[in-house]
């Protein structure tokens, strides 16, 4: 009999210490839903690296959200100092070049519909919609592995959410299907209750920077060749052109999986507004514009548009990083 009621009082212990793991997780939750859904407006800052093999590209990141739906990302390359701004507001959405007075509109979900290493709302999402998601308690806090859902990049498949005791999201870790962590964005500091106005997020209030035109923004110096090319694709053929302003580079590869190939001179004079169809794209080293058959981006004074029925987007991103990595050694 005490044998017995041994073994009961084992199993109380265990179904209660279970019961308090279970709790941990889901008040941790609880916290942290609570600090962001009730938050009228946040700001955060903080820094993103981005892996590709042995190459590593940081950004300082600033982050500023009003309700309703008022985003504002500024991101800076630490390499060159380019920054670009993805900007939504009751307009629209918009992908921003400051310095080159450069702006591309679309309609979008953005940033709603992918995961977002840098956006509280989408952190917090991934987590309540990942059922499996684990919960590990740390010597600094809580760690969450969940799901990610990056549409336009199927290789990042998961991610690590770690938090303070606090209850403050302080990193993300998004690991690719071989584990292998490819974006690391650490939070620095995180603000909840931050001052804004709606005209923080208007566009024009957002281009409205003083900028010098470079004769680098007006002729390409040095044209920049993808380092990575699909099998049985070759360069078939090269053409330069004056535009007005500045120089245009046509190259088209032929084969197995043709693609064009335009490279081209921003004039910073003309402050029209480009009109695309897509979703903004973080590549290695800028923010770009992605849709099923192309990509646009824009690095250093140059704009750059690939474009191919026969590449899928995994293809297109691969092509458009590698000119990154280009970009650096050349």
């Amino acid at each position: 009999m005490r044998c017995f009621r041994n073994i009961i009082c084992l199993c109380i212990c265990i179904l209660f210490f279970t019961g308090c793991g279970s709790e941990k997780d889901t008040d941790v939750i609880k916290d942290l839903t609570k600090k962001i859904e009730n938050s009228n407006s946040y700001h955060l800052s903080g820094v993103l690296e981005i892996i590709n093999n042995e190459n590593s590209y940081l950004y300082d990141v600033d982050v500023s959200f009003l309700k309703d739906n008022n985003f504002k990302v500024s991101l800076k390359n630490q390499t060159n100092n380019h920054e670009q701004i993805i900007l939504r507001n009751s307009d629209g959405v918009y992908v921003l070049t400051p310095s080159l007075n450069k702006s591309f509109k679309f309609q979008s979900e953005w940033p709603y519909n992918n995961s977002q290493s840098y956006i509280l709302q989408n952190l917090l999402n991934d987590i309540k919609n990942d059922s499996d998601y684990t919960f590990e308690i740390t010597d600094d806090g809580y760690t969450i592995t969940t799901k990610s859902n990056y549409s336009n990049n199927h290789d990042l498949v998961s991610q690590k959410i770690f938090i303070d005791k606090d209850k403050n999201i302080k990193a993300v870790e998004v690991y690719d299907s071989d584990n292998i962590v490819k974006l690391k964005m650490t939070i620095n500091n995180i603000d909840y209750n931050y001052d804004y106005n709606t005209e923080f997020f208007d566009l024009n209030n957002n281009l409205s920077v003083s900028f010098e035109i470079d004769d680098s923004v007006s002729v390409i110096n040095n044209i920049v060749y993808p380092m990575y090319i699909p099998q049985n694709t070759f360069l078939s053929g090269q053409d330069k052109v004056s535009i007005e302003n500045g120089e245009r580079v046509i190259m088209t590869f032929s084969g197995d999986y043709p693609f064009m190939l335009i490279q081209e001179t921003v004039n910073s004079h003309d402050d029209s507004i480009s009109l695309v169809s897509g979703e903004p794209f973080q590549l290695m080293d800028s923010v770009g514009i992605i849709d099923d058959s192309s990509i646009t981006w824009i690095s250093d004074g140059v704009e750059y548009y690939l474009v191919s029925n026969s590449l899928d987007k995994e293809q297109l991103i691969d092509v458009a990083n590698s000119m990154s990595v280009a970009a650096i050694q050349k």
